[in-house]
């Protein structure tokens, strides 16, 4: 299935989809559950609830809000030091550099809807060089419905005039594809993305499912040819 041309913008979900911001939050929780004298976690095991949030990340290194009474002070701690390095270890999933770079040559405008606080979202473009490529950023503070509610995506379109038609959407989570779809985008299942043990990305009843972000740019190169 090939998206509806021509292609006015494609738009994607930040972390675990364009940006792979794993490492820093693995170095962190790591960090933060030695210091109460706890084993560190796997990569994987950490990567797995990237995209559920910091109150899952807390939730998973010190256990559930009703159950653990310093859960605040956990969660305080490990947005403070995120917000302060953010960009260290995070980076454009491999091959997505060169899919953005076809994109900016043909002329097509590319974006972010996330449901990532623009406090974290703008400072990890700009470390990343990438605040003045890309068109649009739309986060939760900016909207008064998040994903997977399709009013981030609508309004990201309208900001950079892009028909939602003719808009393509990726992302790494059932929501993101839920976006995408009641926003009338065509949408790619990022299958590289973080996703939970057990979950299939094909699930998300997508219209293309890709497994690896360096499958992307000869994919996107097939349908603006």
């Amino acid at each position: 299935m090939s998206p509806r041309t021509p292609v006015a913008a494609v738009l994607f979900d930040l972390d675990g989809t364009l940006i792979d911001t794993a490492p820093d939050f693995v170095r962190i929780v790591n960090q933060m559950r030695q210091e109460h004298d706890l084993a560190p976690f796997s990569f994987e095991t950490i990567r797995q609830q990237v995209s559920n949030g910091a109150r899952a990340l807390t939730t998973l290194a010190f256990g559930a809000e009703d159950s653990n009474p310093n859960f605040a002070q956990h969660l305080d701690t490990l947005l403070t030091r995120y917000e302060q390095q953010l960009a260290v270890d995070s980076c454009l999933f491999d091959g997505l550099n060169e899919s953005l770079l076809t994109l900016e040559q043909r002329g097509i405008p590319w974006g972010i809807v996330t449901n990532k606080p623009s406090r974290y979202t703008n400072p990890l473009l700009a470390g990343l060089n990438l605040n003045e490529r890309c068109a649009v950023a739309i986060c939760p503070d900016q909207v008064t419905h998040r994903k997977p509610h399709p009013e981030p995506i609508l309004t990201a379109c309208k900001l950079i005039g892009a028909d939602p038609l003719h808009t393509i959407y990726v992302g790494d989570h059932a929501r993101d594809i839920e976006a995408g779809k009641r926003a009338n985008n065509f949408t790619v299942a990022a299958a590289w993305g973080y996703l939970n043990e057990g979950e299939q990305a094909q699930d998300w009843q997508a219209d293309i499912t890709l497994q690896s972000p360096n499958d992307f740019k000869p994919w996107l190169q097939q349908y603006l040819n």
